[in-house]
């Protein structure tokens, strides 16, 4: 018996019945996910309740300090090479300030590199700003011209940092054909992909899955921690994937890929 290796596949703690396993991948279309999801998605939620290896402020300790933050989780249920069932686990967009921890899987790209174009032009924006408000301090009409052109220079910059961002997310499906996410939205006419789109958790999830040879089984989200007060989002329930920022990815992703909605 070979053992598995991948630091990202997870076993499940109790015995799967070959009754439970799908033959296609199941995607949520209400709210209730497939059973292996719930399973997988309980024992992750044991890890975030218990982990003692980062620390994040979802709202749900009184004493924690720092920003509240909820998160969506999702779990995607494979078979491994080894014939294995078990569950790949990721988050949205990052996690205690970072995109890279244990039992979760990477990042489409990782933006938080040292010295990547990311931090060295929010530096640019930052100095940018420091500027305009200096001159606003100063006297506004004698600056109003330089004050007018520094926001011009920055939202250009802040343009072309974003589709820069965008130019380095590629996206596989189980076909191994890779499309970038902004040939993804406007071949489905949709606008410009809209800011965090291929941060979703899903993406990441099946990204991971086809690029090590895991066949998808059953994926679903879930929120974890306090709502923002604009959402409904609320902790510890299952949500479809978002039309908004994933909608056309997971057109490609799952392109070569039998599925269906449960």
């Amino acid at each position: 018996m070979k053992l598995n290796l991948d630091p990202f596949f997870t076993s499940f703690n109790e015995s799967i019945s070959e009754n439970f396993v799908p033959s296609k991948l199941i995607l949520m279309q209400g709210n209730e996910p497939h059973l292996l999801c719930k399973i997988a998605a309980s024992q992750l939620q044991n890890h975030l309740e218990n982990q003692q290896e980062w620390n994040h402020n979802f709202g749900l300790e009184n004493e924690k300090k720092g920003t509240v933050i909820g998160k969506m989780f999702g779990v995607l249920v494979v078979k491994n090479q080894q014939n294995e069932i078990g569950y790949l686990a990721a988050f949205s967009g990052k996690l205690a300030g970072g995109n890279h921890h244990a039992k979760f899987v990477p990042p489409i790209f990782d933006l938080l590199t040292n010295n990547s174009f990311l931090n060295n032009g929010m530096i640019e924006l930052s100095r940018i700003n420091q500027e305009i408000k200096m001159l606003k301090e100063g006297k506004p009409f004698a600056f109003e011209q330089q004050i007018i052109q520094l926001k011009a220079l920055r939202k250009m910059n802040s343009i072309s940092l974003q589709l820069q961002i965008f130019e380095n997310y590629h996206f596989v499906n189980e076909g191994g054909r890779t499309q970038n996410i902004l040939s993804l939205f406007k071949n489905a006419s949709f606008k410009n992909p809209p800011a965090g789109a291929g941060e979703c958790a899903a993406p990441k999830l099946l990204q991971y899955a086809f690029k090590n040879h895991m066949k998808p089984l059953a994926l679903a989200e879930f929120w974890w921690g306090l709502s923002p007060k604009s959402e409904l989002w609320k902790h510890g329930s299952f949500y479809a994937c978002c039309k908004e920022k994933c909608e056309p990815i997971l057109a490609h992703m799952l392109a070569e890929t039998s599925y269906e909605m449960n």
